[in-house]
């Protein structure tokens, strides 16, 4: 490695031997992968003590420098989350190989035979803030899908995120697959970033995951494609059929669960049938559990309520903030969400198939949710062993962005002496 504060050099070269990596990851067995991500997860184990420690002073500088409260918790890394870490890895090292998989397979008149299989992206670049976990979930979820990795994680989680990306490397070499394969950013410098946005002969795609500032900003500079992740600005709909406990139950589950995640609910919308019985009831709920409500004119009414301005709808408060509005019907619901909405996550709560059918299909969220938290709204829980992010776009990739979707295609034609008349 060059001298570290020749940022461009540093980069070219961590580009160049990512693209070499990229080639030999191609090719990699799934039992070297499935190895390597294993000896990952037991490393962040068996140096938990390390990790803790890294996180703490990560913590420390984060509490001086005054993070929020929701950012720190983002940050915070204790044995249950690193647990968490374990299991992802091994669940992703568990999963079906999605590289070589058939897609689609058919025959021709002309004598050809076609297969349309997965193949990796070759070098992806994950830009990342706060949250030292994705540096596990980003690493392990690439090296699955045969591709190569470039990490910039937030200078609040440097020490966490090294500590992390020291075992994903132990893991590779253990497997004896190329260290390369995942790379961290040794330096916090922002250059960095910049410098990555424009490395259109190093990386293949650009995957950012925080803020709107940083999406933002990847977004409007980005040389390279971007996977886009916008903020979760996240509404659950009460509708009239709502049944009341289900109502209170999800709500204060997506609200108050982990306030500072995507998934996190931001907005409550509650049909005007229900406002003075479950709507009131879910209100005095979130309040009891120490949420601020930013309630319209028809909530104010409840004890504790604050009035909400207009510039409280269609925000990700990533804190213990609500906004919350009395709707006409579904279709006002339906209407809103469209306005402020941020294609992310968005719910309804009801007995009606109905109402569920029209609001699935009007909608068009990346996930749509009936009856149940939007803290699901995760890689992991889809099933995915764990995400490197919620694209909210609508190219290549949408949803939680697991394995298969760090994955291409390509078609392999086969004939028998096939000719063109």
């Amino acid at each position: 490695m060059k001298d570290l504060t020749d940022i461009p050099a540093v980069m070219a070269e961590m580009g160049a031997r990512a693209r070499m990596a990229a080639s030999e990851l191609a090719i990699a067995t799934p039992e070297a992968k499935q190895t390597a991500l294993e000896a990952a997860a037991d490393c962040v184990w068996m140096r938990r003590d390390d990790i803790l420690a890294a996180n703490a002073q990560d913590m420390a500088a984060g509490r001086e420098k005054g993070l929020t409260p929701a950012m720190l918790d983002r940050l915070e890394l204790d044995e249950k989350r690193l647990w968490g870490i374990v299991e992802g890895l091994r669940a992703v090292a568990a999963q079906d190989d999605p590289v070589g998989q058939v897609i689609a397979e058919w025959d021709r008149p002309n004598g050809l035979h076609i297969r349309r299989v997965r193949t990796p992206l070759g070098v992806i670049g994950v830009i990342y803030e706060s949250r030292p976990n994705v540096t596990a979930d980003a690493g392990a979820l690439c090296l699955k899908a045969g591709n190569a990795v470039i990490l910039r994680g937030g200078s609040e989680s440097f020490h966490s995120s090294g500590a992390i990306h020291a075992c994903l490397v132990e893991g590779l070499k253990s497997a004896g697959l190329p260290e390369d394969a995942i790379q961290r950013v040794p330096v916090t410098d922002r250059a960095a970033v910049t410098l990555m946005l424009g490395m259109t002969d190093h990386i293949d795609v650009i995957v950012p995951r925080g803020g709107k500032g940083l999406v933002g900003l990847v977004q409007r500079e980005a040389r390279v494609p971007v996977f886009a992740h916008l903020e979760g600005i996240v509404h659950i709909y009460l509708d009239a059929e709502a049944e009341p406990e289900k109502a209170l139950k999800v709500v204060l589950n997506a609200k108050t669960r982990r306030t500072g995640i995507c998934g996190a609910a931001e907005c409550l919308l509650i049909h005007r049938e229900i406002a003075d019985t479950i709507g009131q009831g879910v209100i005095r709920a979130l309040i009891d559990a120490g949420v601020e409500v930013r309630g319209d004119a028809t909530l104010q009414s409840i004890p504790g309520v604050t009035p909400a301005r207009e510039e409280d709808w269609g925000r990700e408060y990533l804190d213990s903030i609500i906004a919350a509005k009395v709707v006409e019907d579904i279709d006002a619901a339906i209407a809103h969400i469209r306005h402020y909405g941020s294609n992310h996550t968005d719910c309804i709560v009801t007995e009606d198939d109905a109402a569920v059918a029209r609001f699935f299909a009007r909608l068009d969220s990346a996930i749509l949710m009936h009856n149940a938290s939007t803290q699901f709204a995760d890689g992991g829980e889809f099933g995915m062993g764990a995400e490197i992010g919620i694209a909210t776009g609508k190219m290549h990739a949408r949803g939680p962005v697991g394995a298969e979707q760090l994955t291409s295609f390509k078609y392999l034609v086969t004939g028998d002496g096939a000719v063109r008349d």
